[in-house]
């Protein structure tokens, strides 16, 4: 069981990230952002100039516990992560919907359900993406969250603490607190579980989805009752997920600001 110290005080430091040349497809490129002392690796993946003559969404992959380290490649390579971050780079998906894609990566947990705030990383996470809109001509009503398992966990998080910032949500075989969910009541949210995973028990998904439905959300809920853990390879192998993920806005009355 990983055991770690969460930090919640930040200092008010203005966010950079690394200088260098716009990187363009057909890959993920290597990039570092900075706060001050604090550092997070990420890949980004940019469509190509023709593709960004207008605002395009943005995809960020938070990767699971096979992904957690600071070498800046686990994250999309290891554990289920390629095909969690590679699916919205393929060519056939970014033909049919462009999309900026980052995957950032961390070697402690993306959130800490339990407590009020986000942790460390989910704030580094939101600000990343703020700096990436000022960099890049990202569509503010189309910003989608996903993740496996301890990067599942960070999605919760994240759209329970800043529902503001996302259209849409796609947590796979993670747990969260079922008690805060009800502010992410505007965020369309795609739930995979195994009925068979034994370290993240298909309750919590159950009482998860329950609670945002009872709040008014629209959710849809897909559990595989033959398949414990790795539900990620059947969730990413057909064409349904990008499609209704795509489809997927933020209406802009609703963005407090920050859409554009």
């Amino acid at each position: 069981m990983l055991q770690v110290s969460f930090i919640v005080a930040l200092a008010g430091l203005a966010a950079t990230w690394s200088a260098g040349p716009t990187p363009i497809a057909p890959g993920f490129a290597p990039r570092m952002f900075t706060r001050g002392a604090e550092r997070m690796p990420y890949r980004i993946f940019v469509p190509d100039e023709t593709a960004r003559r207008q605002p395009l969404p943005l995809v960020v992959w938070l990767h699971g516990a096979g992904g957690l380290g600071t070498d800046n490649v686990a994250q999309i390579s290891v554990g289920g992560n390629d095909k969690g971050s590679g699916l919205w780079i393929r060519p056939d998906v970014q033909a049919k919907f462009p999309a900026f894609v980052i995957a950032p990566q961390t070697s402690t947990p993306w959130g800490a359900p339990s407590e009020e705030g986000l942790n460390n990383n989910g704030r580094l996470v939101i600000e990343l993406i703020e700096s990436l809109a000022q960099e890049f001509q990202i569509d503010r009503t189309r910003v989608y969250v996903l993740g496996q398992s301890l990067g599942g966990i960070g999605v919760w998080d994240l759209i329970s603490k800043r529902p503001d910032v996302f259209a849409a949500a796609v947590p796979l075989c993670a747990k969260g607190d079922p008690k805060r969910i009800a502010t992410a009541v505007d965020v369309k949210v795609w739930v995979f579980h195994g009925a068979k995973d034994a370290g993240m028990p298909v309750d919590n998904a159950r009482a998860m989805v329950a609670a945002l439905k009872a709040a008014g959300g629209t959710v849809k809920y897909t559990e595989y009752a033959d398949l414990g853990h790795d539900v990620w390879t059947r969730a990413f192998s057909g064409p349904e997920l990008p499609t209704w993920l795509f489809a997927q806005r933020r209406p802009s009355s609703h963005c407090d600001g920050l859409c554009r």
